[in-house]
C-alpha cells in the first residue's frame, strides 16, 4: 500500500541528495537511512556510552596536547 507524504522543499532537497542514482525512489533513499541508523545505534551506543564515561573520568587528550606529542607544535 502506497502512501503520499507532505514534505517541505527544504527535506525535499535533502532527500534528493541522499539518492545513489537519479531513479532511486524517495521510499529506497528513507529504507537505507533507517536501516543505517538502526545499525548505528545498536552497533555504537555502548561505544558512545564508554567514550562519555572516560570523558567524565578525565581519560582523554586533547588536540593541542596530541599536536605537542607529535611535535607539530
Amino acid at each position: 500500500m502506497a502512501t503520499t507524504i507532505k514534505i517541505s522543499e527544504e527535506m525535499h532537497d535533502k532527500l534528493q541528495a541522499f539518492k545513489m542514482y537519479p531513479r532511486e525512489s524517495y521510499n529506497e533513499v528513507l529504507e537505507r537511512i533507517l536501516e543505517d541508523l538502526s545499525e548505528l545505534n545498536e552497533e555504537t551506543r555502548g561505544k558512545i556510552e564508554r567514550a562519555r564515561k572516560q570523558i567524565e573520568d578525565g581519560q582523554y587528550t586533547t588536540h593541542e596536547d596530541l599536536g605537542k606529542e607529535m611535535g607539530f607544535q
